[in-house]
């Protein structure tokens, strides 16, 4: 099941404005919030993507005796995707590499949300670059759906 958060999340914005109500697109996820991490991963290696870090905020919060739900962020890329983004627009290599961030409930639903490549566009104003935009919008969403669905 896909959260809808806003009717035009997959569709480009055509003014600069995204709101922060659109600026994630959240799935939920069949799997448990490890399996979808894991599952995540292996399927951004499988497609030659490069893992650049997988951050477990759960332990890092259990490490100082906090408590937290499943919470991880993976931190992945390829520069033949990133790098025309920011020859359209250099200051978007602050949200690159690419994250996803799996989190689970206080229902004990899992969730999988990354940035809407609409609103990257809007935040650096980037201009004539939709060829980009799109493919990193249908990368995304097709790795996301291939580790939330069974």
């Amino acid at each position: 099941m896909i959260r809808v958060i806003s009717f035009a999340i997959f569709i480009l914005v055509v003014s600069s404005y995204v709101s922060a109500e659109e600026s994630l697109i959240t799935l939920e996820s069949e799997y448990s919030a490890k399996e979808t991490a894991d599952r995540f991963e292996s399927i951004i290696k499988g497609k030659g993507l490069t893992l650049f870090a997988r951050i477990d905020h759960k332990k890092n919060a259990s490490d100082v005796n906090l408590e937290l739900r499943a919470t991880e962020v993976i931190i992945f890329g390829n520069p033949k995707i990133g790098t025309p983004l920011m020859l359209c627009a250099q200051n978007a290599a602050i949200d690159l590499p690419q994250k996803v961030l799996i989190t689970e409930d206080s229902e004990k639903k899992v969730w999988l949300s990354y940035n809407n490549p609409a609103y990257i566009k809007a935040r650096h104003d980037i201009q004539d670059c939709d060829k980009v935009i799109n493919k990193i919008t249908a990368v995304l969403n097709k790795l996301s759906l291939a580790a939330t669905s069974k």
